[in-house]
């Protein structure tokens, strides 16, 4: 394009050149003003396009090649990690009865604006393309919102596994990515108080009890007692989110850090900082929620007392569904999203994991709660739909076991494939293919070298690098009788069978091989 528009400059330059020579030669003047002027504008625009056109030819500069910050590429042997870890988590989703959905990555910005509080600043703007103002999607409980409003959705039971965008400032080791996936799980519709919500704690310890990562506590609280713990320390009510958002931060700072933020900040006094101070150091069990409804202060409060009841409710169910002993009621818990209005809660590892040669607290690695106002914000009678979810940290789950590879503590196995077709002398690949796609029609994993005459120690170091548990190995002689080898890779045995039985003996000698132990821990 710039080219074009170059020689359609330099036509009119020389157009204007050449009808000055003839206006001087014929009429014997000297040149006009006019005429110096659009000669002396063209040629500037000339020169301008020529420089432009000369930085464009110019060589690309040079530039550091990385992924952008906050974002990884994934090996064969994380993506292993991560893909086994997914369908551990869609087993476990399964079991509960969910449907899988999916949304865009993106929406339009006005769906996203005003649903996370504070946490808004981290959400990722799009350029205007094509009259549509977008931001990445910041989560997945706000597209189902969206999902359930835009299509007259009452009742869903379902789970998302996708990436998620927040423009934050990131901690590779400790699983904290601007791009990252979540893994949620989300019950939908009108039901009896805390049934739902128990069921999602349930199935947050399948999964935390599959993974196998270390031992973990599941933090809850509840909103309404957090509205009400703030009103009976004095707290006005248009400071209640602020507040939360602060209070949420304490996993990370001090109470003194956060005592300092609420005063400096957020505005709160500093005696209702230090009444606030008072609440959430206490932690326990239903003992704990007996107690707190015989205070002076907080029973006074309706949404402190509602609260009150519900966690004890809560931990009853608990209790029935066998997870009691994983469940710490724990007034600390705030999570600072604006759209929670009901149940809260967080699992978090015990003990820190060791990541190269330090130890790291790894923090949260799934939370969520109820949150029965959202889907209204998008219905244009406000009709509600009462909704509960949670949200695995697979990230986080994935840097656990990583660093636990790194340290040798398991072993992944990249490749599926359980045979590999191999020959003991030359000239062999037709027969080897044919006996390739034999094994592919009857759905055995199998692969081959690509070289026409491969060496057989060259083989055989292939299978033991990517644990591939079996081989095929053809000789001319047991062909000639009808006959092919089966080795077993890791134990060198080899056995002679029937050319005809082949895919028969293969797929015996498959099922008694534990695969899954490849990809789990190493033996001591």
């Amino acid at each position: 394009m710039l080219h074009k528009t170059l020689r359609v400059l330099e036509n009119r330059a020389t157009k204007l050149w050449l009808h000055n020579m003839i206006y001087r030669s014929s009429v014997k003047k000297t040149i006009t003003t006019t005429s110096y002027c659009k000669i002396k504008e063209e040629v500037s625009k000339l020169l301008a396009l020529k420089a432009q056109l000369g930085s464009e030819d110019a060589a690309p500069q040079k530039f550091v090649l990385k992924t952008a910050k906050g974002t990884r590429d994934y090996n064969p042997q994380q993506m292993t990690i991560r893909n086994n870890v997914l369908q551990k988590i869609i087993t476990v989703f399964k079991r509960h009865g969910a449907e899988c959905i999916d949304t865009p990555v993106f929406e339009l910005k006005e769906v996203l604006t005003g649903k996370y509080g504070e946490d808004s600043k981290l959400i990722y703007d799009l350029k205007d393309q094509g009259g549509e103002i977008l931001s990445l999607r910041y989560d997945l409980t706000v597209p189902l919102a969206r999902y359930l409003a835009m299509n007259k959705i009452n009742t869903l039971k379902r789970y998302h596994i996708a990436k998620v965008y927040r423009r934050d400032n990131p901690a590779m080791t400790r699983g904290r990515y601007r791009e990252f996936y979540q893994c949620d799980f989300d019950i939908a519709g009108q039901y009896d108080l805390m049934v739902p919500d128990a069921e999602c704690l349930k199935v947050v310890t399948e999964i935390l009890d599959a993974l196998d990562i270390g031992k973990y506590v599941l933090k809850v609280n509840h909103r309404r007692l957090l509205d009400g713990m703030f009103e009976a320390c004095g707290v006005s009510a248009d400071m209640f989110r602020s507040t939360c958002s602060t209070i949420d931060k304490l996993d990370k700072s001090t109470w003194d850090e956060v005592r300092t933020e609420m005063i400096n900040e957020k505005g709160v006094t500093p005696d209702a900082a230090d009444r606030i101070g008072e609440y959430v150091r206490l932690n326990g069990s239903i003992e704990l929620a007996d107690k707190l409804l015989q205070d002076e202060k907080l029973s006074k409060s309706k949404g402190a007392v509602e609260g009150l009841e519900g966690i004890k409710l809560l931990l009853n169910y608990c209790e029935l569904l066998g997870i009691k002993d994983k469940i710490l009621f724990d007034l600390s818990l705030a999570r600072g999203l604006d759209y929670y209005t009901g149940v809260i809660y967080e699992a978090v590892l015990t003990q820190p994991i060791k990541i190269g040669n330090e130890d790291q607290t790894i923090g949260s690695i799934a939370g969520g709660g109820r949150y029965d106002n959202l889907v209204g914000m998008f219905d244009s009678k406000n009709k509600q739909v009462p909704c509960v979810g949670v949200s695995i940290g697979v990230e986080r789950v994935f840097s656990v076991l990583e660093a636990k590879l790194a340290a040798g503590d398991i072993s992944v196995r990249t490749s599926d494939v359980d045979v590999y077709v191999a020959s003991a002398q030359k000239n062999f690949l037709d027969e080897r293919m044919k006996i390739c796609a034999e094994l592919w029609n009857a759905g055995i994993k199998t692969e081959q070298s690509y070289k026409k005459n491969p060496k057989m120690l060259n083989q055989l170091q292939h299978c033991e690098e990517n644990g591939i548990p079996l081989a095929v190995i053809l000789g001319e002689s047991e062909l000639k009788r009808g006959l092919v080898k089966i080795r077993n890779i890791s134990t060198r045995q080899e056995e002679e069978v029937p050319r005809e039985n082949l895919v028969q003996e293969l797929k015996s000698k498959i099922e008694l091989l534990d695969i899954k132990e490849m990809n789990g821990p190493l033996a001591k």
